[in-house]
């Protein structure tokens, strides 16, 4: 299986990819696999659970989990999924206490009772698991399932985990898994990494359809930032944060008239622009994974950046953006992870940081070394972030994290753009460096809230 950029970057709801994305994709497929199970057996499913475990137990309030799986149990999905109407569709749910299936007709769910959070026992797949079940009028069980939501709104059932995150099917015609193929690749064929993930894409899609999704993706991006840099309030879940960004951006488009500019207030845009982004996420709006919700602001920050801010902008650059980033993804995905859960937030930000670098040093004419070697900057220097949110929400130190990621990822691809390639470190020796940390990181620090600052809050 070719993971693409439709893969990497998909639209959806806030807060969490993983949390969020993945548990109501999950729901939404056990719906659909009852359905074909119970046209091929004649039962008659009339009662439904679910019953969340690890990472998912322990900051599934906080993500809305508990929410997506309503949505998902409902016939949602979150690409389609219209975040103003989320709150009437789980009122409805909690009113009714049953889901009417256009197809398998009322089954009963009580919001409180059906969905289970088990904070004592973790699936051995991986830390973000959940089970579902349908039984019958007589109790019976009808279908269980099993699925880990794995980072970056991917799910599998548990006979899937067994599989490779990329496999290699022969379809498209450059097949890299690690960075060193890539740059061997686009050098045997005088190709740029874009025009490589280009080539790779067109042969599951026509270029017209790719160009679409760009456009189409990039709008979503640019739309959150502007929602979000007009937007006040304080944000749900009972820290009380206050969204900050349209505050700073009035400060900063102010300032934008004087001749005494601070010579660092690219900085301060960067951060406003990721800002927005997660700030937007924080309320369950309308987000691309790039390559998680968590991590969401990154990239658009630095691709808004990028068209606003920077010289010898191009026509095409904001695809070669992306499609870059991409590039960089889907290697990360295929020899570390993506998912806080997993690693950390040095999986969630710091790849993040790593694709955007690669995709601004591309946008801006840097060769496929170049590239390489921005990324590897970004990810080195978020190695060992902890993912530690503050009561399971995805604010602090979330928002901000963004907003430093985004200042990395400009900062490694100047830097990048400076030298001429040449490196110590390669990518690939960085991403294992990547998952060997998080295999050795304690589970506390991994999206639980049981440590760092999450526990590290004053008492008054």
């Amino acid at each position: 299986m070719f993971v693409g950029i439709t893969d990497i970057f998909k639209i959806g709801i806030g807060p969490s990819s993983s949390h969020t994305m993945g548990p109501m994709s999950a729901a939404h497929r056990f719906l659909e696999n009852l359905v074909s199970h119970c046209q091929d057996t004649a039962r008659q499913p009339t009662h439904l659970q679910a019953r969340i475990h690890g990472s998912l137990a322990f900051t599934g309030k906080g993500h809305a989990t508990d929410r997506a799986i309503y949505l998902g149990l409902m016939g949602f999905v979150p690409a389609t999924l219209d975040p103003a109407q989320v709150d009437a569709y789980e009122a409805r749910l909690q009113a009714d206490k049953q889901i009417d299936h256009p197809v398998l007709g009322m089954m009963a769910f009580h919001p409180e009772q059906d969905l289970i959070f088990d904070y004592d026992e973790m699936l051995p797949e991986h830390t973000n698991g959940m089970q579902f079940y349908a039984f019958d009028s007589a109790g019976d069980l009808i279908l269980h399932e099993i699925y880990y939501s794995i980072g970056g709104g991917f799910i599998r059932r548990s006979d899937e985990m067994s599989q490779s995150a990329v496999a290699v099917d022969g379809a498209h015609p450059y097949q890299f898994t690690t960075a060193a193929d890539m740059l061997a690749l686009a050098d045997t064929h005088g190709l740029t990494i874009a025009e490589m993930q280009r080539a790779n894409e067109c042969a599951y899609q026509s270029e017209d359809d790719l160009n679409d999704f760009i456009t189409s993706i990039w709008q979503v991006m640019d739309n959150c930032i502007s929602r979000g840099l007009a937007t006040e309030g304080v944000l749900p879940g009972g820290l009380d944060v206050k969204r900050r960004a349209k505050h700073i951006y009035t400060q900063l488009s102010t300032e934008a008239l004087r001749n005494d500019q601070q010579p660092h207030i690219a900085n301060d845009w960067l951060s406003v622009y990721a800002m927005a982004v997660n700030e937007e996420n924080a309320i369950g709006g309308q987000i691309v994974t790039s390559p998680t919700n968590g991590a969401a602001g990154v990239v658009p920050a630095v691709i808004r950046y990028y068209r606003d801010h920077c010289h010898g902008v191009s026509e095409d650059g904001i695809a070669t953006f992306l499609l870059s980033a991409a590039a960089i993804g889907s290697i990360i995905k295929t020899n570390a992870s993506i998912s806080g859960a997993e690693v950390g937030c040095q999986g969630e930000v710091g790849s993040a940081s790593a694709m955007a670098a690669a995709g601004l040093c591309a946008a801006l004419g840097g060769t496929n070394a170049q590239i390489e070697n921005a990324a590897e900057i970004a990810l080195e220097h978020h190695l060992g972030m902890t993912c530690d949110p503050v009561g399971g929400l995805v604010q602090v130190p979330c928002i901000e994290r963004n907003g430093l990621g985004a200042i990395k990822a400009v900062s490694a691809a100047s830097l990048a753009l400076r030298g001429d390639g040449t490196h110590l470190i390669p990518l690939d020796n960085c991403i294992e460096t990547m998952r060997q940390t998080g295999l050795d990181m304690h589970e506390r620090y991994k999206e639980t809230s049981q440590g760092g600052l999450a526990v590290n809050l004053p008492e008054c």
